[in-house]
């Protein structure tokens, strides 16, 4: 049974944090070998289980220390059936791998959840092609079609929402919420952006999110930024009115390069925590709405407690 599907805590006035970028962790810091950035199908190899329980113990042992909410997503950002079929899953191995990867969520929240750090369970959903990418764009119609699937995967779970995390372009994000309200599931869009602050087709994040809500009738619970540094984005969000209290997260890469310069790195730009930390709490003053706070490529716990030093309410020595 889902814990907080109706109504979702991190709604309210207090902060929640996340973790950091699963995929970057695991194998710059890790080692492991994760094709395609499948991070899924270490459910399925010796050891890879226990090294995904030990990566989101850490984030459940930081929102408790620090008195805070935590969202834990799921590593299936790649668990659709595109790059499932690559991975040498067919439909029923992956409603099965997203199923276990939520089962695998709710023993961090059993382990970690306390009444001042509730914690809560996301299905994550990936963009259908490479999340920088815009070779495949399918209309609102097949993109429902094509994610509804997994979108029901999760329903048969104890997940309370679905995020789609990575968006590039509106029409796949209208799909996955529609699909959502078919299975009536809590959706959260995430958006990624250029360094101008603009989507990867071109159209600013406002126009983005009103053509989401136009489409769906407000469907999302809300929308977040992901993948990029706050250096890119927030001035597209600073002083822009009314619209942008539709965003109320964050998961922001850990280095200032381009889409296009991380993807040709072979090596891990790991950024300034501290300075992460500081730029959070900026836009946090800024922006009091944002209560989903935490990290995307590069971004390890390190940030993410950078982030809880500056946005808690308990004092840690």
């Amino acid at each position: 049974m889902a814990y907080y599907r109706h109504p979702l805590p991190q709604l309210s006035d207090d902060v929640f944090i996340t973790d950091g970028g699963i995929e970057t962790v695991l194998i710059f810091q890790q080692g492991w070998d994760l094709p395609d950035f499948a991070a899924f199908t270490l459910l399925d190899r010796p050891l890879g289980t226990e090294a995904l329980q030990t990566y989101f113990s850490i984030y459940g042992k930081l929102a408790q220390t620090y008195g805070l909410g935590l969202v834990l997503e799921s590593p299936t950002w790649r668990a659709n059936a595109d790059w499932g079929h690559r991975q040498g899953y067919g439909a029923a191995e992956l409603a099965d791998v997203n199923r276990r990867a939520i089962a695998l969520l709710e023993t961090t929240r059993h382990d970690y959840a306390t009444a001042q750090s509730p914690i809560v369970i996301s299905g994550c959903i990936g963009p259908r092609t490479d999340g920088y990418s815009l070779d495949v764009m399918m209309s609102a119609a097949e993109a429902a079609s094509y994610h509804q699937d997994q979108v029901d995967s999760f329903r048969d779970t104890t997940a309370d929402l679905v995020s789609a995390i990575t968006m590039t372009y509106p029409e796949e994000a209208i799909g996955i919420a529609r699909a959502a309200q078919n299975a009536q599931m809590p959706v959260v869009i995430s958006f990624t952006v250029e360094t101008d602050g603009t989507l990867p087709n071109g159209m600013g994040l406002r126009d983005a999110i009103h053509t989401v809500d136009a489409a769906t009738d407000s469907a999302p619970a809300y929308y977040m930024i992901n993948c990029a540094h706050p250096i890119h984005f927030d001035r597209a969000i600073l002083n822009q009115g009314a619209w942008v209290e539709r965003i109320r997260g964050i998961r922001a890469n850990a280095s200032m390069m381009s889409h296009a310069e991380l993807n040709e790195t072979e090596t891990l730009d790991e950024g300034n925590p501290q300075d992460l930390g500081e730029r959070f709490y900026m836009l946090k003053q800024q922006l009091p709405h944002l209560t989903v706070l935490g990290g995307c490529c590069g971004t390890d716990h390190r940030h993410i407690e950078a982030i809880c030093k500056v946005c808690s309410p308990v004092s840690v020595g």
